[in-house]
């Protein structure tokens, strides 16, 4: 029982996201105090509040609603938000899309029916592989296969 947890500790994965989890943690930390220390400050100077904006609140019958804190936790999560995509997930997306692999074209995926006998064959088929009749191929599917058009042999 206990060299199956020590497996599943152990596996790659697990471990990658113990690590990411850890520096995600400190990295909100981080723009969390950045906000708290400079962009809270910031906007209770442009509103008129006086001090920090994050202790802003109002009352209702003796409760107190503190949506400072609410707008300070909005604004952290948006920092890291952007700071993540910009950062992160962009650059990521465009090594991806660099190192993606072309998709090799099957020139027999695309298929049409056989004018004589209707059955399916492929679209750059020049003779039926059921009722063996002539066809033309089509002169899409010859251009998307890259193949150039060859006339059809008259008949003897």
């Amino acid at each position: 029982m206990l060299n199956g947890f020590k497996d599943f500790i152990l596996r790659g994965n697990v471990v990658s996201m113990a690590i990411g989890l850890a520096v995600g943690s400190a990295f909100t930390a981080v723009v969390t105090g950045f906000s708290k220390a400079f962009i809270t400050p910031l906007i209770g100077l442009a509103t008129g509040s006086v001090g920090d904006f994050s202790e802003a609140s109002f009352k209702i019958q003796g409760t107190v609603f503190p949506y400072g804190l609410a707008i300070a936790a909005v604004i952290a999560f948006v920092i890291t938000a952007a700071v993540l995509y910009f950062l992160i997930v962009v650059p990521m997306t465009k090594i991806q899309e660099k190192f993606a692999k072309e998709e090799a074209k099957d020139p027999k995926a695309e298929k049409r029916d056989c004018p004589r006998c209707f059955t399916e064959i492929p679209a750059i088929a020049t003779r039926c592989g059921h009722c063996t009749s002539e066809v033309e191929p089509l002169d899409d599917a010859l251009a998307k296969a890259g193949l150039t058009k060859t006339p059809v042999p008259a008949q003897r």
